[in-house]
């Protein structure tokens, strides 16, 4: 199947992933598999920039909003699925499109997950009792002490990943980073990887323009709706816990839009961090004309068939 071929576009938040990928999905006649760890859910709508009515007719999708947040789903879970999934439609289709800004789940896709070492589970245990008692700023601070590169790299903000970062730390020989993209799997496709880019502070302008337009769509109301179940796993996240805080009387409303804008403008930096690393990825500006992504995407592909 070495004539199939998974075309990745990536790039940070609200650069214009999805309308590109649209654009390609129609083009080359196929279909758009989201890695965007946040649009699976149904009931986070707004607050994921899951794509519009219009965008989810113009190409068929998958894995947008096809969990609840009450099912516990992994990167490891999401490998599997997506690899199944390619294996089938690659039996009708040479070529597939895949795009989002979660670092980590497209390189479970491309390259597979990264082993790590088995540790003692009572590290887990006491990471939870200190985040409990001290907040998740104290974790934070000691990831940034045992593994600067992946207090850089990964969303900090996310309990879940925290706790796992220091964990291997923490039971390990050697830090978290150590261990990331020591071994790719095979892979039946080949893998191209499409990035957009632009200048930071045009970046953090379209995201507090987009934070601002969810609000006018009813962010707020979303996230009250979702307020009693806000110690779920997959309500971590920027958008939603931010609002949770205006919810329980710590802050303002204005203090939690504004924080929302800044902790999303430190999401795509650590974007940026973790694609940087990634020298597979053909980068092209965000106003790039489609036309010219498309002819660099078939001269790839006459080179693949060229080496079959």
């Amino acid at each position: 199947m070495k004539n199939k071929t998974l075309i990745s576009l990536i790039g940070p938040t609200a650069i214009g992933k999805t309308a590109l990928s649209i654009v390609l999905a129609g083009h080359f006649k196929t279909d758009i598999i989201s890695c965007d760890s946040r649009q699976f859910y149904k009931e986070m709508a707004i607050g994921t920039a899951v794509p519009s009515k219009n965008e989810l007719e113009s190409a068929k999708h998958h894995f947008i909003q096809n969990r609840s947040i009450f099912e516990d789903y992994s990167v490891g879970a999401f490998e599997k699925d997506a690899i199944a999934l390619l294996s089938n439609l690659f039996e009708h289709n040479e070529i597939m499109i895949m795009t989002g800004g979660s670092g980590l789940y497209v390189d479970a896709v491309t390259k597979g997950l990264d082993d790590f070492p088995l540790v003692d589970p009572e590290i887990r245990k006491e990471l939870k009792i200190k985040l409990d008692l001290h907040g998740i700023e104290t974790l934070q601070e000691q990831l940034l002490e045992l593994d600067p590169l992946s207090y850089k790299r990964i969303d900090i903000d996310n309990k879940q990943r925290l706790i796992r970062a220091l964990e291997i730390c923490l039971g390990s020989e050697h830090p978290f980073s150590y261990y990331l993209g020591l071994h790719s799997k095979k892979r039946i496709f080949n893998s191209l990887k499409i990035g957009l880019t632009t200048d930071r502070n045009v970046v953090y302008e379209r995201i507090n323009l987009r934070v601002d337009i969810m609000m006018e769509n009813g962010l707020l109301q979303e996230a009250e709706k979702l307020y009693p179940h806000k110690e779920l796993n997959a309500l971590q996240t920027v958008g939603y816990k931010e609002l949770f805080s205006y919810f329980d009387g710590s802050q303002t409303l204005e203090e939690a839009v504004n924080l929302i804008k800044q902790n999303t403008r430190r999401f795509a930096k650590r974007q940026g961090t973790w694609f940087r690393k990634d020298k597979e990825i053909k980068w092209f500006d965000y106003k790039t004309d489609p036309i010219e992504i498309i002819k660099y995407i078939e001269d790839q592909l006459k080179d693949y068939k060229n080496t079959i």
